[in-house]
């Protein structure tokens, strides 16, 4: 059977052979069957499949009432499938563009998702040595139960396959596979180089929007590839000529290059040119790339002080968040937050301290505190009150430097504190090290002359209960 499916010249003969020979068909039958249909599929004129018009050949299969039969058997059956071919299953799906609103993609999926615990990664390991071509690839990193469980097995191989394979894959697949590991924190070197020399050798036939997904690894992982000294030239190079044409995306790929401490100036001086800010504020995209704007130009105040090209214009600049961000939001009843909070309050009292305070340029800090030089926390009534207001200035009305200099004054009194809660989702995977938007946001605060006390979840998850979490605070203090 499965000889005559692979010999099959078109998509009624394959149909036929799986439809009507129910006997004779067993489940590893049934992804041949999906993937050999794609392959036909792909040899006729026509639109292709999944894109929405039922008159072409892609169209005209679905609505077969032979594929239903296909669909509903593999429906059926594959609660009693073996891992490997429910896998593949999927991934044929996915690769014939079967929409994930679909009864038989939404069974995989959920069939998946009951196994994942048991899933034997060989079976996976064996998937990408037989197909790791762009259509499986593109199949699998756009699989959203894939892209949500990150799988240790399957990332060691993935380091292992994709050095080998990179050269053909095409940049929307590229671009797939960064964003899984970005997704996931995969602080892998051999995964992020070949990223890197992917984008150093393709580069100029990208477009921005394509780059600012490969780069945007590199910074979340706060990680410099081994070929950065071409890299980040040529990425110069390219934003010198395409800048205006995706503006959101140049802006991005700033963000991401300043996270890394590199500081293009012949860009900042398009990005900050009165065209350039006319351009995006007409846009759709004006407040969040306003927003970016702002924060690059702190960071050219705070870390590129020979720079002197031209800078946004003071009314434009907002912050860069208002409170706190969307993943820490999310990830609330897993942090240890709520734990220091209490023990915080309980030690110190909540007159002295302030909780969840957006510093210019607009970083959301876990608790704010001030302590004078014998090392006492202070109630905020025996703070200067332009001191205890200057972090909710707005950034219209007073520039950052102009911060640093009235907090290193006051330093002769008191100093500012922020304790940072770093949970688990601050650091790339199993590592110490903090992701690159965290990283900036310190470097930044320590510029601005803000004491950092750090709570790694490493250190906290071995507190157990309030006292131990007031001892634990009173000696980071």
């Amino acid at each position: 059977m499965k000889r005559l499916i692979e010999r099959s010249r078109s998509v009624g003969e394959v149909l036929r052979w799986v439809t009507q020979n129910p006997g004779k068909v067993s489940a590893s039958h049934y992804p041949i069957a999906l993937h050999k249909l794609g392959q036909l599929l792909q040899q006729q004129p026509g639109p292709p499949m999944g894109a929405g018009d039922s008159r072409g050949p892609a169209g005209q299969v679905l609505e077969q009432p032979e594929f239903h039969v296909l669909c509903q058997a593999i429906v059926s059956g594959c609660a009693k499938f073996d891992n490997f071919s429910i896998v593949n299953c999927l991934y044929a799906a996915a690769a014939l563009g079967l929409p994930g609103e679909s009864p038989l993609v939404r069974v995989l999926e959920d069939e998946s998702r009951s196994r994942l615990g048991r899933f034997n990664q060989k079976d996976v390991s064996m998937v990408f040595s037989s197909e790791a071509n762009n259509k499986a690839l593109e199949a699998i990193f756009s699989s959203q139960l894939f892209y949500e469980n990150r799988q240790e097995r399957f990332i060691r191989s993935m380091a292992e396959w994709l050095p080998r394979k990179a050269e053909n894959l095409t940049p929307y697949t590229m671009a797939l596979i960064a964003k899984y590991v970005a997704r996931h924190r995969l602080r892998e070197p051999r995964l992020l180089d070949t990223i890197a020399n992917f984008l150093l050798k393709r580069g100029e036939q990208l477009d921005s929007k394509v780059i600012q997904k490969l780069v945007f690894p590199f910074s979340r992982m706060n990680y410099r590839p081994s070929n950065h000294s071409e890299l980040f030239p040529k990425l110069e190079a390219i934003l010198e000529q395409k800048a205006g044409s995706s503006p959101l995306a140049t802006v991005n790929i700033l963000m991401s290059m300043f996270q890394l401490s590199h500081f293009p100036q012949t860009v900042l001086h398009q990005v900050f040119s009165p065209g350039f800010i006319t351009n995006v504020m007409s846009s759709p995209y004006a407040l969040i790339v306003r927003r970016y704007l702002s924060l690059l130009d702190a960071a050219v105040e705070l870390e590129f002080r020979e720079y002197s090209g031209p800078r946004l214009d003071p009314r434009y600049r907002v912050l860069m968040f208002e409170h706190a961000l969307t993943a820490d939001e999310a990830n609330r009843k897993y942090s240890y937050k709520g734990l220091v909070a209490e023990a915080l309050r309980q030690l110190v009292g909540e007159e002295c301290y302030r909780q969840d305070e957006v510093l210019p340029p607009g970083y959301c800090t876990d608790f704010l505190l001030w302590i004078n030089r014998s090392g006492t926390v202070l109630p905020l009534s025996r703070v200067p009150a332009a001191s205890r207001a200057l972090p909710a200035t707005s950034p219209v009305a007073m520039s950052l430097r102009s911060s640093v200099l009235a907090l290193t004054s006051d330093l002769q009194d008191f100093a500012p504190v922020v304790l940072s809660v770093n949970d688990k989702w601050h650091y790339c995977q199993n590592s110490d090290i903090l992701v690159g938007s965290r990283a900036m946001r310190d470097r930044h605060l320590r510029l601005l002359g803000y004491c950092l006390v750090q709570l790694p979840y490493t250190e906290l998850e071995k507190v157990s209960g309030i006292e131990e979490a007031k001892h634990y605070l009173r000696q980071k203090l």
